[in-house]
């Protein structure tokens, strides 16, 4: 397992992050998976014994539920050295306050996912979405409190726009208070939006990006062809969605080729090409089983020729919105991933 670090900051993180919405299985996440405690720690164990060292999950995922599996299953103690990364923002119950970015929402629900988690502190906390009725400064003195108070360590964001991460950041630098290091967007083969600026934005100013749902919700796991039903309609799970399906199948048979002929699935030529993209610290990846589980592990281990790299570029390539910065990106993609891209002189 290769270990990255996590933006400018001196976190080290894994690769591939275990991600935890299919614990618990309650209400709309159902949909997604219903793995039991028995199971969630059979997950933890392998991607433990597989070298990841962060678990991501969220206070909306199952209503809590899955953040107290994670407690449970670890058994009250950081088993490892390892990192846990949680998310607040969503409505979590039919008050007025329960939801937001708001100081009171979001310490009262750091407060809640730390007895869940049966620990002292989340390593990374990130906002789970914008909420355009607080202001950025509350949520940053907020963020800032819980990290002087030893709540957190590290902040971060998930889901935001370009002109959002860097509103945030200025009131930060502004404010002397903590800065996001990390932010967790989507970003696969089939959906390349992020590369129009959240990633620049990320290269640009330092941060590290994990990258939730890397296979597209399964679509991208090589077993799934034209004339198949697809991993969302069996789920019933529409999130996230695909636009062009054609284009879709297009790059699904590309997958498959190399997968072929390299002897792997289709899932970890998909998460290979990601994380040789850049700023890219981890891909947060999760299971219905075991099997499942252990082949997106080997994607860890998996080098991609620079002529499979090419073919994967040009069948997914999205529009060019904005063609002299995108080409000085995917220029700068030559040098490597993550923190070979980052120039850290600038820090």
């Amino acid at each position: 397992m290769e270990y990255r670090t996590l933006g400018r900051s001196g976190l080290k993180v894994s690769t591939l992050t275990l991600g935890t919405m299919t614990f618990g299985g309650a209400g709309p996440f159902a949909a997604v998976g219903n793995s039991d405690l028995a199971e969630a720690k059979r997950i933890i164990d392998t991607c433990i014994d597989a070298g990841i060292n962060l678990i991501d999950t969220a206070n909306v995922y199952s209503n809590g539920l899955s953040e107290e599996i994670i407690g449970e299953a670890l058994g009250g103690k950081r088993k490892n050295d390892v990192l846990i990364a949680s998310k607040a923002r969503m409505r979590i119950g039919s008050g007025p306050n329960d939801e937001g970015l708001s100081r009171h929402h979001l310490i009262r629900e750091c407060e809640k996912s730390l007895k869940r988690l049966r620990t002292d502190v989340i390593d990374v906390y990130f906002v789970h979405q914008w909420d355009g009725l607080t202001p950025v400064e509350e949520t940053i003195a907020a963020l800032d409190t819980l990290v002087n108070q030893g709540k957190i360590r590290y902040i971060g964001c998930s889901n935001w726009s370009g002109w959002q991460v860097m509103k945030a950041l200025a009131v930060s630098d502004s404010r002397h208070q903590a800065r996001f290091v990390t932010q967790q967007i989507h970003y696969t083969l089939e959906a390349r939006e992020a590369e129009y600026e959240l990633l620049p934005i990320s290269v640009d100013q330092g941060l590290g990006v994990l990258v939730w749902s890397p296979l597209a919700g399964g679509l991208l796991s090589g077993k799934y062809h034209r004339d198949s039903p697809t991993a969302r309609q069996i789920g019933g799970w529409t999130e996230p969605p695909i636009r062009d399906e054609d284009r879709l199948w297009r790059i699904v048979d590309v997958l498959n080729d190399i997968g072929k002929a390299r002897g792997v699935s289709g899932a970890q030529v998909a998460l290979a090409w990601l994380l040789g993209r850049p700023a890219v610290s981890s891909l947060v990846i999760g299971a219905r089983n075991e099997a499942q589980l252990k082949d997106n592990l080997a994607a860890a281990s998996l080098s991609l020729s620079e002529e499979e790299r090419q073919s994967l570029d040009e069948v997914s390539r999205p529009p060019v919105l904005y063609p002299y910065w995108h080409q000085h990106f995917t220029a700068r993609d030559r040098f490597g991933p993550a923190d070979k891209v980052l120039d850290r002189s600038h820090a």
